[in-house]
């Protein structure tokens, strides 16, 4: 995998933490830089934690005391952007899933998952900042049907998401960095900064994972877009 992915592991069961601590670093691809009880005990160590030693993902349970799974997903999204939130919990419904994934966690499985799995899903989250399991994704279309078109906003109403903005979120939901997405668009970097922040505020969404959703959800892209569809790695 190259360089060691830095993760932190948020669960009220220590018994819990013990184990996923040494499971994740006998891999020898990751390294667990503190674990906690709580969201509030997590978001403490957040704003404690100097640049160098953040972690690049979050395993984030949704039931813990003081301050849950859900509401700590609010504050680490709106306030760390960048930061990759991975639900890990017994909790399997569908309104879970769609509100996790609305907040922006990058994934969202269940601890009855093997191992390999959840593994799998950490190396997919680690490469391309986001992984949806087939289960998830049926969950995302399901709630796409069961809405039957009301409030459906596709890029061709009234302009709400322009052509050019469609080529960045797309580019966008593939992971390339500002600098790459301007040389094939061949643009400036503050222009796609400024398609990205408009494409983030129209959606309402917290980061790019949540473009991705609200793009799925509402029939902006569809799945075959996330398999490079503008050709970059020509």
């Amino acid at each position: 995998m190259g360089k060691m992915i830095k993760i932190a592991l948020a669960d009220d069961e220590v018994l819990f933490r013990t184990v996923m601590k040494k499971m994740l670093e006998d891999t020898g691809d990751y390294q667990v830089l503190f674990d906690v009880g709580n969201g509030l005990e997590l978001t403490q160590k957040l704003e404690e934690t100097s640049k160098g030693l953040f972690p690049d993902l979050i395993l984030m349970d949704l039931k813990m005391p003081e301050l849950n799974g859900v509401e700590t997903t609010k504050i680490i999204t709106k306030k760390y952007p960048h930061l990759k939130v991975v639900a890990l919990t017994t909790h399997q419904g569908k309104p879970f899933i769609l509100n996790m994934l609305n907040l922006g966690a990058a994934a969202y499985i269940t601890k009855s998952c093997s191992p390999e799995e959840m593994l799998d899903t950490l190396r997919e989250v680690s490469h391309k900042g986001f992984y949806y399991s087939d289960e998830v994704l049926q969950v995302i279309h399901e709630d796409f049907h069961t809405k039957n078109g009301k409030n459906r906003l596709s890029m061709l109403d009234a302009g709400f998401i322009t052509k050019r903005e469609r080529e960045v979120l797309l580019l966008l939901c593939k992971q390339y960095k500002t600098q790459e997405i301007a040389e094939k668009l061949f643009l400036s970097e503050r222009t796609v900064e400024g398609h990205r922040n408009n494409l983030l505020g129209k959606t309402n969404s917290k980061n790019v994972v949540g473009l991705i959703v609200y793009g799925l959800q509402h029939g902006i892209i569809e799945l075959s877009d996330l398999v490079d569809p503008l050709g970059f790695d020509e």
